[in-house]
């Protein structure tokens, strides 16, 4: 069916008839001056992709009338111009797309039907892990530890970039996907089949918001979303407030954006902006680059929005010409958004649009900061540290406490270390991290780390050489730069030489810590310190046996790095003494923001990104020398312990099955708030008395050979075994942390999964109770499947993390939700109960059910399926199902 806006096409050049653009002034509708920037975004895909059937006239008279529709919980449908994915993800969702294509077949289709319509890139920097450091050859000797676990994935991943069309994969050793989105893969503005429109993506994993600071609309969403974008679906989403974030002052001297990034993750907690996009404006953005508007973009999960959108303005155009972007493409994105009404001028008011609510940022009120010890958005001035974390020794055991007796807090550990002897106390820092997208695409906060090692190695200062020190860029432009810059060789001398590109310990892979030290960690039951420039420090997801974690700027990761301690004032102890017996404090090494400014503009410059970017594709010798297959069908192995075709599509057919109500269900986990999708789903190390462990064992692997959670995501088996796997775990139904549960027909204390095959076993359905905020942190996808093969039909909670229950949904999990005012305390809700969740014959979106419990009692709660494509979801057993089906029957 014809476009019924075609009328709004025209040439955006008049010398260019056959590129044209739906010019969306000619619309004349006063309405659309007053829209935020972001939401003008999904009203030009609107109207682009208008076709009466999955874009309707009224989703875009909807999306126009947003200052009245946003409080109307209406739904619109969005189709984003491209979709992004790392591998943890990618390869998911490669092995859902062959399987995919194998049920096709089997249900009489063409499986080449299967088959990305939307472009998607997949960069591969989720695999490699600081094995080595402090060693010149630490980046080759990792390099090569990675091709050695991952091969078999990678081979896998180098036949679906060819089984598969509009599946562009950037090798591993690139760098990592939100810097290599920003610094290469962003268009801004595409030019495709005769029309230009903005930029947009979905991406599979939560910080795809980076590069919402560049003026690309972008947001994290399931594994299983994304697949269906990927297959021409669009996203189906309640239409969003936006909260307009107004900036304004300038930051201090001594301020990095890391500082200005947890200030606003702390501020917009506090506002409450879930579910919300957040749009800044104001004078003070002006003072921002792109790479910090990127570093506060980024974060947009921990502060827990949607997007955290930054329009195209002067200084989007110019970090476009520093990053060797075509000149042609820059004369095109300028004119194509200035004639929308899409390029910003943030000193301008008359441009600012209507927004739900106004928070203000004075920048000049920000200080040099922290978070931690085990969440985001527990911010921590510098100056407040040592108290602070002192505080928490003391505290119950919770997110700011870890409970430790007063006699006990002030003990130390000794241990030898290369014949040298040392000692741990509470407080040690035993990992020191200048990692992650979130800081490493920002050359102020990289050069100011290289600046301070340069300060610090000529006032005499270095590193205990114990502490776990790594530098993992998340591109190789970030080398490139600290090289010629020449403070490169201050960092490998406090032990921060390059030992890889891609997120590292971010995501918890940061290796083995040297034995002695791990056995006085757990000698003397340390609360040992990690210190990272990432943007997640989740109890257990860092190190198992860091216990705080503490996000910070690369500069003040170095200074911890030296202290020692997190248990230092630094402004009124020195990190040490120089060779004349002066005493340094970090005040005297601290570089200016003049000073970096300086040495960025010297240094950072296009010539660089176009050598690293020109063999990005290519660059990588052991990527181009793996075989991979031209088949259609990929051939499974049926030995492989990384790929394996999974079970979703065994009993699937063309016909729709009745939903039926769960009966009798027991509850697996007992759950309190914030439980996140690390704790569901780790992706870091496999512990070796894990069910995971033992399968892999019986497969024959030795625990050298295990690798991570997050490289076997292609392996149902492993996966389902690793749900709720982490050792941090807390379930009401036991006194302790750790990756067990009760199965109560016996009493036994059991494995999760092993106590979940039992149940399976037995034919009992199961849920699981939480709290608030279920299913936070990482998108996800496994941390949905898993459940679903552990036998889990529903999920009761207080509230519910956006992507996480986009994932239940997907998956045919119903995520269930407490009216307002109840919780299972409220309700006096044990977790030993049985419950039954009557789901009638007739659904709408957020109905609400009643659960009847055996012990007679009843309540009801709303069921999460927002919207209608979510119950056409469910009604099919989940998404994926109803792709296929929809595939065979066009």
């Amino acid at each position: 069916m014809s476009n019924p806006y075609r009328q709004l096409l025209e040439p955006l050049h008049p010398n260019c008839k056959e590129k044209k653009f739906y010019n969306l002034l000619k619309m004349r509708d006063d309405r659309y001056a007053q829209l935020p920037f972001s939401i003008r975004v999904l009203l030009e895909a609107a109207i682009r992709n208008c076709d009466s059937f999955l874009v309707k006239k009224e989703d875009v008279e909807n999306i126009l009338n947003w200052k009245v529709t946003q409080h109307q919980n209406v739904e619109v449908p969005f189709k984003p111009a491209r979709v992004i994915l790392q591998d943890f993800t990618g390869v998911p969702a490669v092995v859902d797309f062959a399987a995919m294509r194998d049920a096709v077949k089997k249900l009489g289709g063409d499986p080449e039907n299967i088959n990305p319509i939307c472009p998607a890139d997949l960069v591969i920097d989720h695999s490699i892990q600081v094995d080595f450091n402090r060693w010149p050859d630490s980046l080759q000797k990792n390099q090569n530890m990675e091709f050695e676990r991952n091969k078999e994935r990678f081979e896998f991943l180098k036949w679906g970039s060819k089984a598969f069309q509009n599946l562009k994969i950037i090798p591993p050793g690139s760098g990592i996907i939100h810097q290599v989105n920003l610094e290469y893969l962003a268009r801004v503005v595409f030019d495709s089949d005769g029309c230009y429109y903005p930029d947009s993506l979905v991406g599979t994993d939560s910080h795809t918001t980076m590069i919402d600071g560049l003026g690309v609309l972008g947001w994290g969403v399931g594994g299983i979303e994304a697949e269906a974008v990927m297959l021409g679906q669009p996203i189906s989403m309640v239409l969003p407030k936006v909260v307009g974030y107004k900036m304004t002052g300038t930051p201090k001297s001594f301020v990095t954006s890391t500082d200005i990034v947890l200030t606003i993750t702390k501020h917009l907690r506090q506002v409450g902006v879930v579910g919300k996009f957040v749009e800044f404006f104001g004078p003070g953005v002006a003072q921002l680059s792109i790479a910090d508007r990127a570093t506060i973009a980024n974060m947009c999960p921990e502060y827990g929005a949607t997007a955290a959108f930054f329009p195209v303005d002067n200084i989007s155009i110019k970090y476009l010409e520093q990053t060797g972007r075509d000149q042609s493409k820059l004369s095109y994105i300028e004119r194509y958004l200035k004639a929308v009404g899409m390029f910003r001028d943030f000193n301008d008011p008359s441009q600012d649009p209507d927004f739900t609510q106004i928070a203000e940022l004075d920048l000049s009120t920000v200080v040099s900061c922290c978070s931690g010890p085990k969440r985001p958005q527990d911010k921590v001035a510098v100056s407040d540290m040592m108290k602070d974390f002192e505080s928490c020794l003391t505290a119950k055991q919770g997110f700011k406490g870890f409970q430790i007796p007063p006699a006990r807090q002030n003990g130390t550990v000794k241990f030898e270390y290369c014949t040298n002897e040392y000692e741990l106390c509470h407080g040690s820092v035993v990992i020191a991290a200048i990692t992650s997208c979130t800081n490493t695409s920002n050359p102020s906060v990289m050069l100011g780390a290289g600046l301070l090692a340069k300060k610090a190695v000529e006032a005499g200062l270095d590193v205990k050489p114990y502490i776990k020190t790594s530098l993992s860029p998340g591109s190789g432009v970030v080398t490139y730069y600290l090289k010629e810059s020449g403070v490169m060789p201050y960092l490998a001398k406090l032990g921060f030489d390059v030992v890889g590109y891609g997120c590292m310990t971010c995501i918890g892979n940061s290796g083995p810590l040297p034995e002695t030290v791990v056995e006085a960690i757990t000698k003397g039951d340390l609360v040992t310190v990690g210190v990272l420039s990432g943007n997640r420090n989740f109890e257990g997801r860092v190190h198992p046996h860091t216990r705080a974690n503490y996000l910070a700027s690369p500069p003040l990761v170095i200074a911890y790095a030296i202290a020692g301690s997190i248990r230092i004032n630094f402004e009124e102890q020195p990190l040490g003494v120089n060779t004349e017996g002066n005493d340094i404090f970090l005040r005297d090494i601290w570089p200016t923001r003049e000073e970096l400014q300086a040495i960025e503009r010297k240094f950072v410059i296009p010539a660089m990104f176009k050598e690293v970017y020109a063999k990005i594709e290519k660059g990588n010798e052991s990527w181009n020398l793996l075989n991979a297959p031209n088949d259609i069908l990929y051939t499974w192995n049926p030995q492989s312990t990384y790929i394996k075709s999974p079970p979703f599509f065994e009993n699937l057919t063309l016909d729709l099955q009745p939903r039926k109500s769960i009966i009798d269900a027991y509850v697996l986990l007992n759950l309190g708030d914030s439980v996140t999708t690390d704790h569901i789903s780790p992706a870091g190390n496999i512990a070796r008395n894990s069910p995971a462990a033992r399968y892999l064992t019986d497969q024959g692997l030795t625990p050298r050979e295990f690798n991570s959670y997050g490289s076997r995501r292609g392996n149902d088996a492993v996966m389902a075994r690793g749900t709720f796997a982490n050792i941090r775990l807390v379930n009401k139904f036991l006194n302790k942390q750790g990756p067990q549960t009760l199965h109560l027909p016996s009493g036994e204390t059991l494995d999760v999964y092993d106590a979940a095959e039992r149940y399976q076993q037995e034919e009992h359905p199961l849920i699981i109770l939480a709290g608030k905020e279920y299913g936070s942190g990482s998108s996800r996808d496994w941390a949905a499947k898993g459940p679903y093969l552990q036998g889990i039909k529903a999920v009761l909670a207080e509230s519910y993390e956006r992507i996480h229950r986009s994932n239940l949904v997907g998956m045919g999990v119903i995520p269930l939700e407490y009216l307002p005012g109840q919780t299972s305390d409220s309700l006096q809700l044990t977790g030993r109960e049985r419950y039954t969740i009557i789901i009638p014959e007739v659904l709408k979106p957020r109905m609400k059910v009643e659960i009847k419990l055996d012990t007679g009692k009843s309540f009801q709660v709303t069921m999460r399926f927002d919207t209608d494509v979510e119950l056409t979801y469910f009604h099919h057993g989940g998404i994926l199902n109803y792709m296929i089906r929809k595939m065979i029957h066009q």
